[in-house]
């Protein structure tokens, strides 16, 4: 029976981000962790190459389109790539499993769901429907000066966060880096800041999972559960993203994950 309750699992949170575009990692992890029972070290693992194979296609398909300004995902890689490496040499020192790796994990990844419901709820407040055609036709420039940031160091040093955050506890690529990329590159077309967003978060994952396979933090079958579910998820999702209230679900989903986060937080 678990392995239904996996691939549904997958299939739930598939079709969330198909219809929000939050990321899987601030919801599958929780999930993992508080109704399955599966251990934080390995619902990290396995849920960042949960990310890393369902964000590929996604990233195939907007190259197709032309919609990934690769000069800024190369910005944020600059930064999180290194920060991963480092995060993993720390997590193989203390050891993933060690009670102090836990707590590490259990305590940054409540900090992350709350930031990701912050997040959420932004974009809820600020990007209505109205809001969103305003801002997209501010941000009409596709030249070379939207692609430039605020400042130099802005995206390799919220990139390093991210990728701090995502080794630790699989959130931050999703509501987090949308947020961070919309303030820092203001004219970027929001089409393009979603492109950046999912390729970015690409290598960054894949990197970070394949660190904790290393590490012996992925279930195998576990994954290929999820992903059975996952995948059709995405597609539904993406197919009936017109048709839903988008803000109200986007609304329950930052309630859901801020207290999943006062819950990780204060255990």
């Amino acid at each position: 029976m678990h392995e239904f309750a996996f691939i549904f699992a997958g299939f739930f949170v598939g079709l969330i981000v198909g219809l929000t575009g939050v990321g899987g990692g601030s919801l599958m992890t929780p999930v993992l962790i508080f109704f399955f029972g599966v251990k934080p070290y390995l619902a990290v693992g396995t849920d960042l190459l949960f990310a890393a194979f369902t964000k590929m296609g996604g990233t195939v398909s907007l190259a197709r389109q032309r919609l990934v300004p690769w000069r800024v995902v190369g910005q944020l890689c600059l930064g999180s790539i290194p920060a991963a490496l480092l995060a993993l040499w720390a997590l193989r020192e203390l050891g993933p499993a060690s009670a102090q790796a836990q707590h590490i994990m259990t305590t940054t990844l409540g900090l992350a769901l709350l930031l990701t419901a912050s997040a959420t709820l932004y974009k809820v407040v600020v990007f209505s429907h109205k809001r969103q055609r305003e801002e997209q036709g501010r941000r009409a420039g596709s030249g070379p000066d939207a692609l430039r940031p605020r400042h130099w160091s802005l995206p390799v040093l919220l990139g390093a966060v991210i990728g701090t955050l995502v080794t630790f506890t699989s959130v931050g690529a999703g509501a987090i880096g949308v947020t961070v990329l919309l303030l820092v590159y203001p004219l970027l077309p929001l089409p393009r800041i979603i492109g950046a967003d999912i390729a970015y978060a690409v290598p960054l994952t894949l990197l970070a999972g394949l660190g904790h396979a290393t590490l012996g933090s992925i279930d195998w079958p576990l994954l290929a559960q999820l992903l059975a579910g996952s995948l059709p998820g995405i597609w539904l999702g993406s197919r009936l993203v017109t048709r839903t209230p988008e803000r109200l679900i986007r609304s329950l989903l930052s309630v859901l994950l801020a207290w999943a986060g006062a819950k990780l937080v204060l255990i």
